[in-house]
């Protein structure tokens, strides 16, 4: 809840001046800068508030490849690979690597985690 409330999250019903469409998470998308993507929800249909973290379609059909700190601590890397180097998307496979940085550089959620043990999987 408290990513969801956070100023720089931005509920999303269109993108380019235009409304979003299904392929971009229509009717509704929240977007959460500092976590990558598949971390994000990708469209919301409903919302339910719960004490509990629901389970993610990540967490059921692969629970070991991204645990829920995965795109905020590039110091936990993921079991099959290190995630304290990566490439730009885009850049291509031959170019320079570069160091990610915790929150994906967003120094302002730090308060969001100051509780949380960012090594633990969940």
């Amino acid at each position: 809840m408290d990513e969801a409330l956070h100023p720089l999250t931005l509920l999303t019903l269109g993108a380019y001046g235009e409304a979003l469409s299904e392929k971009n998470g229509a009717p509704l998308r929240l977007l959460v800068p500092w976590k990558y993507g598949f971390k994000s929800a990708k469209l919301i249909t409903r919302m339910t508030l719960t004490d509990k973290q629901p389970l993610s379609n990540w967490k059921e059909t692969a629970p070991r490849e991204h645990s829920f700190y995965s795109s905020v601590n590039p110091n936990i890397d993921h079991p099959r690979w290190t995630q304290a180097t990566r490439r730009r998307i885009g850049a291509g496979v031959l170019s320079s690597k570069i160091n990610p940085q915790l929150f994906n550089g967003y120094s302002k959620v730090t308060s969001l985690y100051a509780q949380m043990d960012l090594r633990r999987e969940c």
